[in-house]
């Protein structure tokens, strides 16, 4: 049974970017050393989600923001990173800059 559920490749790609195992990974977060393979396995073959405490972790441990989990776009999840690494200030900025332009497109 095949989920559209983006979660799982994401976290896959996410910890291969970073070079560690999925028992590594599961350690860094909080698992228990004897299951975290196991677990960060099931999460990476989408048979089962992460609490949200989890998944704030896994997102910090990754430096990905919670948001880049869910994309089901390759071109939203690197927007989602980068968006990710502006301050307020700019993502306000740009929100605006946006908007201009999205509502001048209607004209």
């Amino acid at each position: 049974m095949q989920s559209n559920n983006p979660f799982p490749q994401r976290l896959h790609q996410a910890r291969a970017e970073v070079g560690i195992s999925q028992k590594e990974l599961g350690i860094r977060v909080g698992i228990e050393p004897s299951s975290a393979s196991s677990r960060m396995n099931h999460y990476e073959k989408g048979r089962h989600m992460p609490d949200y405490e989890t998944l704030e972790r896994l997102a910090k441990e990754l430096d990905k923001p919670i948001a880049y989990f869910f994309c089901d776009k390759d071109s939203l999840a690197e927007l989602v990173c980068l968006l990710d690494k502006l301050s307020e200030e700019q993502r306000q900025a740009l929100i605006s800059e946006i908007a201009t332009k999205l509502s001048s497109n209607k004209k």
